[in-house]
């Protein structure tokens, strides 16, 4: 087997990682809720316009708030995707809520927004779409659902940084979002993530649940003489120094976004004609959704041809990947699904392929990926 050449990820470094770093070491206090983290939830709040921002060490951890705010009791039901990360459904199977999958739709891995009424019962308590690879859902079809039966809207937003729909940006819709900062997002600390909040009435309590169910925020603030436990919670913030590294990223945001959709823009006319010619499906992105050029993917015919094409690269020295897996025919949850097939779901699980893309992705190394898929018969 050829030595790999193009890894299908590679982390960023923008230069002032280190510095910042060294930084927050200098100033002495490096645990979490210091300069940098202010500066980074700052950041977020005024570009975005989110009404609080607490970052987190991951988009797990602000999915698992999520679902302590939303006050998730056994029995109660959550509307999630099934091709999607375990950690969409995970943090609120911990609380003891019963899932609800919901399919993809036939142009996009994204949710499929005209299925989703049927799924909602009396016990529908929230829905929590997916903006795969940073395309956005219907939200206007899945807030009037919300609206018309009463349950709250989580925005995964882990791979959706900068991207928007009619002009709002992605995350700033529902009542609160998540976002990741992992080493293969577009705007990284390794791990990290972020917990956005549109809904004022959640503000408080998510400080609290942050601070290991304490008040210390407001403390901090000097809005309180004293602080102690109130509430349920965790050690949910991040360390300064992951906050320090975030911070170099952000100053570096738009230059990242401009390369990352070029790259996306060299796969699309590179490979357009080949795609059509071979029953291969290229990307959709709606005209209400922008791209943030998080990834590329390409939809085979079916797994066999994927696996094909995996090996096909890699005998050249390209690594490729496929993505998730159906949850609902999980080794965990299959068993306590009782729903129906979910056709487009297991069909993305099959034949679903990302290929390289970072930032430091070259045009001759594109050109060499798009070069190859092209001799692949």
């Amino acid at each position: 087997m050829a030595k790999i050449k193009i890894p299908f990820n590679k982390p960023y470094l923008t230069g002032k990682e280190l510095d910042y770093i060294k930084q927050a070491i200098e100033s002495g206090k490096i645990s979490g809720n210091g300069i940098f983290t202010q500066k980074c939830q700052k950041y977020f709040e005024e570009r975005y316009g989110f009404k609080k921002a607490l970052l987190t060490t991951s988009c797990t951890d602000a999915l698992e708030m999520c679902a302590i705010l939303t006050d998730i009791k056994p029995g109660d039901e959550v509307i999630v995707p099934s091709y999607t990360f375990v950690s969409t459904a995970l943090a609120f199977v911990r609380q003891g809520a019963k899932i609800i999958f919901a399919d993809s739709r036939e142009d996009h891995p994204g949710i499929d927004e005209d299925k989703i009424e049927k799924l909602i019962t009396p016990k529908t308590k929230a829905i929590v779409p997916v903006h795969y690879a940073g395309i956005a859902c219907n939200m206007d079809k899945i807030m009037a659902l919300a609206d018309k039966y009463n349950f709250l809207v989580i925005e995964d937003a882990a791979q959706a940084i900068d991207s928007y729909y009619k002009g709002k940006p992605i995350g700033s819709i529902g009542h609160m979002s998540t976002f990741s900062f992992h080493e293969t997002k577009n705007i990284i600390s390794g791990e990290g993530g972020l917990l956005a909040i549109n809904d004022e009435q959640f503000i408080k309590r998510a400080e609290i649940i942050w601070e290991k169910g304490t008040n210390r925020a407001e403390f901090f603030r000097g809005e309180i003489n004293k602080y102690g436990w109130v509430d349920t919670g965790s050690s949910f913030l991040p360390s300064e120094i992951i906050a320090a590294y975030l911070w170099a990223q952000l100053e570096n945001l738009n230059d990242i976004q401009k390369k990352r959709n070029k790259i996306w823009q060299q796969y699309y006319i590179g490979l357009k004609d080949w795609a059509k010619k071979r029953d291969i499906k290229l990307p959709n992105v709606p005209e209400y959704a922008t791209n943030n050029g998080h990834m590329f993917y390409i939809v085979c015919k079916n797994s066999n041809q994927r696996d094909l094409l995996i090996k096909h690269l890699k005998s050249n020295g390209i690594l490729s990947v496929f993505h998730y897996l159906s949850l609902h025919k999980s080794k965990y949850y299959k068993n306590k699904y009782k729903g129906s097939d979910l056709k487009n779901s297991d069909y993305y699980s099959e034949s679903l392929l990302r290929l390289p893309f970072y930032y430091e992705l070259t045009t001759e190394q594109l050109n060499e990926i798009i070069k190859t898929l092209l001799t692949f018969y």
